[in-house]
């Protein structure tokens, strides 16, 4: 593949599935302050996470007949820049808990924290501050 023609981050798409979707797109937009676009393909619901380019990695929340929430499988991490304790905060207003606690990674590379969502999925979080 030319450089051209590569992106610039290897993950490309990422979809945390759910059971109640009005309540898991409840959640995500209260933690991260944001608006999902809600979206409908066949019998699946999406919510797609905004994204700032063309370049940038985004995803969706996602409800249908094959999905299953869990906390077992893979472990996405969002972005909660500028700062990680806002967003930590936010998890129990909006009926998350907390797993793994604000860790520090080694020096300039910031902190990161996970938590359960409304659903059951273990998500992760990072923000440098």
């Amino acid at each position: 593949m030319s450089e051209q023609g590569k992106r610039g981050n290897v993950p490309v798409w990422f979809e945390i599935p759910v059971s109640d979707f009005d309540r898991a797109v409840k959640f995500y937009e209260q933690v991260f302050e944001v608006k999902l676009s809600a979206q409908q393909i066949g019998d699946t619901q999406l919510a797609v996470f905004p994204y700032r380019s063309e370049q940038g990695t985004t995803g969706c929340v996602m409800s249908g007949p094959d999905l299953q929430p869990g906390g077992q499988g893979t472990l996405v991490y969002l972005n909660a820049d500028p700062a990680l304790d806002p967003v930590l905060d936010r998890v129990w207003g909006a009926g998350g808990r907390i797993v793994t606690p604000r860790t520090a990674l080694p020096p300039g590379m910031g902190y990161y924290a996970s938590f359960i969502d409304s659903e059951g999925n273990r998500v992760g979080i990072h923000a440098l501050q």
